[in-house]
């Protein structure tokens, strides 16, 4: 599968070869890493990015990039786990994104479409969910409005709207980013895998092209591959899906968001004289889904008749992941030295909060970080965000039990799995994995590089899913995403 904005992606010049030392080396050509090596760019430090794919091949590129403050349901979440001061500093780092990225668009031609946002219930249930997050959003200072209908062609139960939102094309975004970090001196080296780092003075990134040095490393990847601090337990990894239709008739005008399960995000994208409808949402645990295609599968079954005659274009997934408290974790890694700094944990909301994050480390790595920064730095965590963190585990614990369990009393078995399908059994006492993906059978190790846990089959993508903590990999072992930084071992 490959996104609409993948797909279209302009020509984006990088680096071939660059020197190894650098002031600062950046990890992960997204919207965070870009934006955090233009800051620093502009303040004349050398940057070097390191993408282990190429710019935008994860988590930007397949987004459906709603430039939103408005986000679904998203305050109530950390209004539930955190302090009134944390969640107003939250909608204040937002604005602060938001604008942000519109001034860089205005100011480098990128294309912005300028909509409202509706967060709406699709259920009768839901329609509290839309009163408490207008209350919410009010309280913080938003100018929203409180409707009964949220004008779409089905059935819903109240929406809350903010005017003046955006949506736009993140690739081209990206291209316009990657131009001036370069313009101004910076290096962008595609294909490098970073695979570790030392927190000595010079930082020392260790990659599969070799070493590299630099004063301090940022890491924007989506988790990082670093366990220092160990966010990977500290994430809970989510899948979801898009599509882009060709529509007949009337499309929907604004940006919505359901509040209440499943989730479904609208939107529109220009296409030539005309638009695309873009639809996203029924997500689930990474790993943890008996079969993603039936989630994807729901999605194009309930857009297709919502929307009689729609014509599917493209379809992709992407892979979120969430914090106990719904705000990013975003500033120095520990035991680093505060050499390292990360951002991660966006919760489907990287437009902004890549903006926000990126203003953030800018601010620690230069000084002067803005005041909003500070408070969310500081948060306090509460004993909700707290319980949420240890339910986030007590899942992983019972994914590793049962996956291990599995494995050990079931033999692979002897015939070659059937085309699409995968399976993980012993072969004497190991875990083996074995999949038949465009008519070649591969067999795998069947556990995770990164802790061990047993991986599972993903029917949508023909990969292998880590439900621990959301490593992926391709059906002949290649790593795709998540902590881990090894490739699955041949068998």
């Amino acid at each position: 599968m490959s996104s609409l904005w993948l797909d279209r992606s302009p020509s984006i010049e990088t680096d071939a070869r660059s020197r190894p030392d650098f002031d600062e080396i950046i990890v992960g050509a997204g919207i965070t890493g870009l934006i955090t090596a233009v800051l620093l760019a502009r303040a004349g430090r050398r940057v070097a990015v390191l993408e282990a794919r190429t710019v935008g091949a994860v988590a930007t590129g397949n987004t459906t990039a709603k430039l939103s403050v408005l986000q679904g349901a998203h305050l109530q979440k950390i209004n539930a786990r955190c302090t009134d001061g944390a969640m107003h500093a939250y909608v204040r780092a937002n604005l602060a994104g938001r604008r942000w990225v519109l001034d860089f668009a205005e100011g480098h031609g990128v294309a912005v479409q300028r909509r409202d946002a509706v967060s709406f219930a699709s259920t009768p249930d839901g329609a509290a969910s839309v009163e408490e997050e207008y209350r919410l959003a009010s309280t913080a200072g938003l100018a929203v409005a409180l409707e009964a209908d949220a004008g779409l062609p089905f059935p819903t139960f109240g929406a809350v709207r903010l005017a003046d939102q955006a949506e736009f094309d993140p690739m081209q975004l990206l291209a316009a980013l990657a131009d001036e970090v370069r313009s101004l001196g910076g290096v962008i080296r595609e294909g490098v895998r970073v695979t570790g780092a030392s927190a000595r003075q010079p930082v020392r990134v260790h990659t599969d092209r070799g070493e590299f040095s630099a004063e301090r490393l940022v890491l924007a990847t989506g988790t990082p591959m670093l366990d220092r601090g160990l966010y990977f337990a500290k994430l809970a990894a989510q899948r979801s899906y898009a599509a882009s239709y060709r529509v007949p008739g009337s499309l929907p005008r604004d940006m919505y968001l359901s509040v209440d399960e499943p989730s479904r995000s609208i939107r529109t994208t220009p296409e030539g004289d005309g638009e695309l409808l873009l639809v996203g949402g029924y997500g689930h645990a990474v790993g943890r889904e008996p079969s993603p295609a039936s989630r994807r599968d729901e999605l194009f079954a309930w857009t297709e008749s919502t929307w009689p005659g729609a014509e599917r274009t493209h379809d992709w997934s992407a892979q979120d992941y969430e914090t106990p408290h719904g705000v990013p974790f975003v500033g120095w890694l520990p035991r680093s030295g505060g050499r390292i700094f990360l951002a991660t944990g966006y919760d489907k909301w990287g437009m902004t909060n890549a903006a926000q994050c990126a203003m953030t480390l800018a601010g620690d790595l230069l000084g002067g970080a803005p005041e909003w920064a500070a408070v969310l730095h500081h948060r306090v965590t509460l004993p909700a965000a707290i319980g949420r963190g240890i339910g986030m585990n007590a899942a992983v614990a019972k994914h590793y039990a049962v996956g291990w369990t599995r494995a050990l009393v079931h033999r692979l078995p002897d015939a070659t799995p059937p085309e699409g399908a995968g399976a993980v059994g012993r072969i004497g006492i190991a875990p083996v994995a074995a999949s038949t993906v465009d008519g070649r059978t591969c067999r795998v190790t069947g556990i995770c590089p990164h802790l061990g846990a047993i991986l599972t089959w993903n029917d949508a993508e023909a990969s292998w899913d880590c439900p621990a903590h959301g490593s992926r990999f391709a059906a002949s072992g290649e790593r795709l995403e998540g902590p881990a930084t090894r490739d699955l071992r041949r068998r």
